[in-house]
């Protein structure tokens, strides 16, 4: 798969490799590196590791989440820009949930499973770290 990114004005023509596979390979202007994303989502009951993020705490209280529940974590840190989903809606597979701002660019953040949307931690403009909570899917 190729990717056309702009850095800082520079454009990047860039050829990710298997995205199934761990590290995921990556071509970048003829060198290859390898990238770790921390895509695994985890019960909220322990730490919250998520995908490639310091910070206020969401003005808004956090929601009771049930045993089992899985949370999606911020990807690296920024800025809330939209959060397009709302508690006890149910999304699909490449539905976008949020998109955060983060080194001038915007991210659009998409699910990558079938869920009913349990909490929302974070409200627009909050800033986030990586990994943290944005997010709780019903368990």
């Amino acid at each position: 798969m190729k990717v056309n990114l702009t850095i800082e004005g520079k454009q990047y023509q860039v050829t990710l490799k298997d995205l199934t596979a761990r590290p995921i390979i990556a071509e970048v202007d003829g060198k290859t590196y390898e990238v770790w994303p921390e895509d695994e989502q985890v019960p909220t009951q322990t730490t919250v590791p998520s995908t490639p993020t310091a910070v206020a705490p969401a003005a808004t209280a956090a929601a009771p989440v049930a045993a089992g529940a899985l949370t999606l974590t911020a990807p690296l840190p920024g800025v809330i820009i939209s959060i397009d989903v709302k508690e006890g809606q149910t999304v699909s597979p490449g539905q976008e949930l949020y998109v955060l701002e983060a080194m001038k660019m915007k991210n659009s953040i998409k699910a990558d499973r079938s869920g009913k949307i349990a909490a929302i931690h974070v409200n627009p403009t909050d800033l986030v770290k990586h990994n943290q909570p944005i997010l709780t899917f019903e368990g």
